[in-house]
């Protein structure tokens, strides 16, 4: 029994490049640096990204540099106190006594 395999005849639409040639990457360049961040704060990766080596360290460094100079927030905390419906109670340690409450 013969099988053919074809390729599929689908088009294909070349990604443009997240960075343009006139794109100065630099840490007061906070449009374009926030985009190479996840919603949780982190740095992307390049697989992410689509960046090439040289892009990519160029923007770790400027992520870096605007963190220190207070223009990107080191931690996203939008999403920090949602708390699931099947938890009804917090436990608290008690720091005086050692114990827990509910």
């Amino acid at each position: 029994m013969e099988r053919f395999f074809l390729k599929s005849k689908r088009s294909f639409r070349r990604r443009l490049p997240p960075i343009q040639s006139g794109d100065r990457i630099d840490y007061r360049n906070t449009s374009l640096i926030s985009r190479f961040i996840s919603e949780q704060g982190k740095i992307l990766s390049r697989r992410v990204n689509r960046l090439t080596l040289k892009q990519q360290r160029l923007i770790t460094i400027a992520i870096k540099q605007a963190r220190i100079l207070s223009s990107l927030p080191f931690l996203n905390n939008e999403k920090q106190f949602e708390r699931s419906e099947s938890t009804t109670h917090i436990r608290v340690k008690n720091i005086f006594k050692n114990s827990y409450i509910f």
